[in-house]
């Protein structure tokens, strides 16, 4: 019965339905899960089906069992053939210029290419950005990505990042297999969150029951009379899996009593039915489905006629149905299982000779697929050839930029039982290589432990993959608690060879990590100096030097600059350059946290041009997070909440290494009155637990969480944090990192009546970043001391000092921390009768509100009212009579914050009854009935 017709969709009835609606309410993400067989990619289809013609564009993208590395390729693939409603070049988001790399034939439809990036991080989000316009100016579409469960990690970011932000009338539809994902727990990566505005479904396709198998099986074979007894015997040998039953079905003879099924031989395996299909056919054709079946991807008709069968084979095998035509003229099965059947019964000889032909036809192209090569000679039984090319695939992949797939090749290649135990070291440690330079950690973390656990390293090999491991728990993984023990046990095994322990001394010198004191980090790279002196190993001597400079610059060293300008940027090893690399990275982040903004600026610009040569990922990574808050600093505000928020999207694997990130949305939300949103960022920058995190971003979250309590008047809690942080800052040692807390918690000391802790603490910190090159700390400590004299009514004292850190503070520049210490200034200039701060506070209150500091700015107009001098807001340039004043924009993003009227009139300082009014004549302007249908203001 090889010529029974697919049916129509059998037993799917409410599950069709889900899918169907879902896909024509966009945005909408569709997950529709089921183990293989069971009918996905029909479902889809059949919805599809559904879709009036011409209704919207249909986008087919499918994922591969093995991949070579290609960027994105699904959702490439589903793009290529969209050019018919593209609108022209012109109307088209410039973003997606970035896209004719990546779609060629699309090159005359996109605008021009935009100039080259040389951040790899800020690349790839401009590619997810193209590729988003891209689909939102084709649509209303459906983008359906088949087999997410073979996805690699970037496509399965560039997914998320779809979902997170689907375009309008867009509709994204993915099929997995649960048991299939590997690593992966959830098919995006992580736990989906839907936004509301979203429509999301995950539609469960669960085996067949008898019934459903008795209406597949009578559907194919146009017979609705089957008897119970065969439907029931159906449904044991085939689970009621849907590809099975039709499997089985069309391998069927005439007979359909329930023994037919027994005597064709068909039970439960699809392999068996597979068999059947085979048996008739020639050996021409039975030799290209073999071939098809050996290199399990569909291919072209060259290749698969150099492993086997001729052309005249491949066109009866695609006739009689075995194998199907694929996109782009490749050849294969239908599905996985088929093709798993086919391969397990072609005898072991012929599949290791088939494997060898199969090697020397990629062997011949001019770039081999190396992770193929590999597959073949691993199934070939060439071990020598396996482990070339595996070693091959996993540092081309990661070459590329792509440590994922690295990591993955190299995973599969340790967990092969038919591995030489000699071979399990080396591959370890360069599992640790790569770790050391990407961002995926994740997995690395798992293999490092397990190998770890095995007993087959070596002492030496133990040793320095121990040292990975606490390495990439340090950095990547932002894991200090985790990281560091392993770090100093792998130090203590390498006694015996210094110039590998260097490293792990070096590591441990980093002082913003852990809670030891300055001067033991100090003695700690003193140590790693020592065993690299008289070392021949270019690149360890390169990253121990790349500490040193970190360390100086860490602590507003004199010399710290000095130390930057011997790092080797020039020398020809990339090995070496990808270290300078990292050190230009640590430059930027701690110059940025001094205050010299111009030379942190020349380290991003060096970092990111050595870490696109040599593709180092991790320091370019961080080069992104910690310019964002150099952004926050000197006052480039515009867009920087959005740009912080996508880059903390993209950072799934390094949450705790993003702490930049949440630390400026942290004071951005404290800028404009959101407590909860400020207070859920600052634990993220460190708070939860600052001792384990990154002490100089922990301290000033720490700062802002000070400043929080107290506009709150919470001056207990703001007392308690001003106690931590000082006591942790008092351990560590190195006081220029109290630059971002010193005002603050010198003020909370102040209020709480503790003047006397408030004028040790300033004194201590004063001594501490004496002699130091740190403009910010230097400001920060004029600050203090302003705070310390208001508080004792010292007030000419205290404008003197304030003053002093205003004009630090704008020359820097750091325009927002500038107008705080002008706000210190002008209330200790009112307190003194100065009829000039009323203009003053009127100025801050402009300046305030042009960074976007709506809070800062309504507590300035509130001192102006409590003067009695009048405040008129800037007027907005209106269109329409629904256009919002400013302070209604302000009430307006308040309100769709969930706010109550009185959390309003806190966070703007104004009276309940005025709240009350600016609500409801928002809720008139936009048109909307409820507190509930109101939106942030754009």
């Amino acid at each position: 019965m090889s010529g029974v017709p697919a049916p129509a969709l059998i037993g799917r009835a409410s599950e069709l339905r889900a899918l169907s609606e879902a896909i024509v309410r966009p945005p909408a993400v569709v997950l529709v899960e089921g183990e293989a067989g069971i009918g996905k990619t029909r479902l889809v289809r059949a919805a599809l089906g559904r879709l009036p013609s011409g209704d919207r564009a249909v986008l087919l993208g499918y994922c591969h069992q093995i991949r070579e590395p290609f960027p994105y390729g699904p959702v490439i693939e589903a793009l290529r053939d969209i050019a018919g409603r593209l609108p022209a070049p012109e109307a088209l988001n410039p973003v997606t210029g970035a896209l004719r790399d990546y779609l060629p034939e699309l090159s005359a439809a996109l605008p021009p290419s935009p100039p080259p990036l040389d951040d790899p991080r800020a690349e790839r989000h401009r590619v997810f950005r193209a590729i988003r316009a891209l689909l939102a100016a084709v649509a209303p579409a459906v983008l359906v990505i088949e087999d997410l469960h073979w996805a690699d990690d970037g496509t399965r970011d560039l997914l998320r990042f779809l979902a997170d932000q689907l375009p309008t009338g867009l509709a994204l539809v993915a099929t997995y297999r649960r048991e299939d994902q590997g690593a992966a727990r959830f098919p995006l990566g992580r736990a989906y969150r839907h936004h509301p505005d979203t429509t999301s479904v995950v539609v469960s396709l669960a085996p067949l029951d008898v019934s459903g198998v008795a209406s597949l099986a009578g559907a194919l074979l146009d017979r609705p009379d089957l008897s119970p007894a065969f439907a029931e015997r159906l449904h044991e040998r085939t689970a009621g899996i849907p590809f099975v039953v039709e499997e089985v079905v069309r391998s069927l003879p005439g007979s359909l009593e329930p023994d037919a099924l027994d005597r064709v031989g068909v039970p439960l395996l699809l392999r068996e039915a597979m068999a059947e299909r085979m048996a008739g056919l020639t050996s021409a054709a039975v030799g290209a489905v073999h071939a098809a079946a050996l290199l399990r991807l569909p291919a072209g008709e060259q290749l698969i006629t150099a492993v086997g069968g001729t052309a005249a084979g491949l066109g009866e095998a695609l006739r009689a149905g075995v194998l199907h035509e694929h996109a782009d003229g490749r050849y294969g099965f239908r599905h996985a299982l088929a093709q798993q059947a086919v391969y397990d019964a072609i005898p072991g000889p012929d599949r290791r000779s088939g494997h060898e032909r199969a090697m020397a036809a990629l062997l011949a192209m001019d770039s081999p697929p190396l992770v193929q090569l590999a597959f073949h000679a691993r199934q070939a039984g060439d071990t020598e050839a396996w482990l070339r090319h595996g070693a091959a695939a996993a540092q081309q992949a990661a070459a590329l930029g792509d440590t994922a797939m690295a990591v993955e090749v190299i995973e599969g290649m340790l967990d092969d039982p038919g591995l030489p135990a000699a071979e399990r070291g080396p591959l370890a440690l360069m599992l640790g290589r790569f770790a050391a330079t990407g961002l995926s950690h994740q997995r690395v973390v798992r293999l490092l432990r397990h190998v770890l656990r095995d007993g087959f390293l070596s002492s030496d090999e133990r040793a320095e993959a121990r040292l990975s491991l606490g390495v990439v728990l340090s950095n990547q993984a932002g894991d200090t608690a985790a990281g560091r023990p392993e770090i100093m046990a792998a130090c203590a095994e390498l006694s015996h060879r210094p110039t590998l322990a260097a490293r792990g001394w070096a590591s441990l010198a980093m002082p913003e990590w852990g809670v030891e004191p300055l001067a033991r980090h100090l003695e700690w790279m003193e140590r790693a100096e020592a065993l690299v002196a008289t070392a021949d190993n270019p690149e360890l001597t390169a990253a121990v030097l790349v500490n040193r400079a970190s360390l100086e610059m860490a602590i507003g060293s004199p010399g710290a600059f000095a130390v930057a300008a011997t790092l080797p940027s020039g020398d020809p090893s990339t090995a070496v350059r990808r270290e300078v690399a990292r050190a230009y990275s640590n430059l930027h982040d701690l110059a940025t946290s001094l205050g010299h903004y111009d030379a942190a600026e020349r380290f991003a610009r060096e970092g990111r041009r050595l870490a696109a040569e040599t593709g180092a990922q991790y320091p370019a990574y961080l080069l992104d997070v910690s310019t964002i808050r150099r952004e926050w600093l000197t006052g480039r505000w515009e867009g920087l909440r959005d740009r912080a928020a996508a880059l903390g999207e993209l950072a799934t694997e390094t949450p705790l290494i993003v702490v930049d990130v949440w630390l400026v949305l942290g004071w951005l939300a404290l800028a404009t009155g959101e407590w909860e949103e400020a207070t859920k960022h600052f634990l993220a920058a460190g708070l939860d637990a600052p001792e384990s995190r990154y002490i100089p971003i922990a301290l000033a979250a720490a700062g802002g969480m000070i400043e929080l309590h107290l506009a709150r008047g919470e001056q207990a809690l703001a007392l308690a944090e001003a106690e931590r942080a000082a006591g942790l800052l008092r351990r560590k040692g190195v006081w220029v990192w109290g630059a971002y807390l010193m005002p603050s918690a010198v003020t909370a000391f102040a209020w709480s009546g503790r003047i006397g802790a408030a004028a040790d603490l300033v004194a201590e910190y004063a001594d501490g970043i004496a002699g130091r090159v740190a403009p910010t700390a230097h400001a920060a400590l004029d600050a203090a001391r302003g705070a310390l004299a208001a508080a004792e009514r010292r007030h000419a004292e205290a404008a003197a000092h304030y003053g002093r850190a205003r004009d630090a503070y704008a020359v820097m520049p750091q325009p927002y921390a500038a107008a705080r210490a002008g706000e210190g200034e002008a209330r200790a200039r009112l307190a003194l009768g100065d009829a000039g701060a009323a203009e003053v506070f009127a100025r801050l209150a402009e300046r305030f509100a042009e960074l976007g500091a709506t809070h800062d700015a309504a507590r300035c107009r509130r001192v102006l009212r409590d003067i009695g001098v009048g405040v008129q807001l800037p007027r907005q340039r209106r269109n329409g009579t629904s256009a919002l004043s400013q302070r209604e924009r302000e009430v307006a993003r308040l309100v769709a914050l969930g706010r109550t009227n009185r959390e309003i009139a806190d966070v703007l300082f104004l009276s309940r009854r005025t709240v009350e009014s600016h609500v409801a004549t928002v809720l008139r302007k936009l048109g909307v009935r409820s507190r509930t249908e109101v939106t942030p203001p754009v």
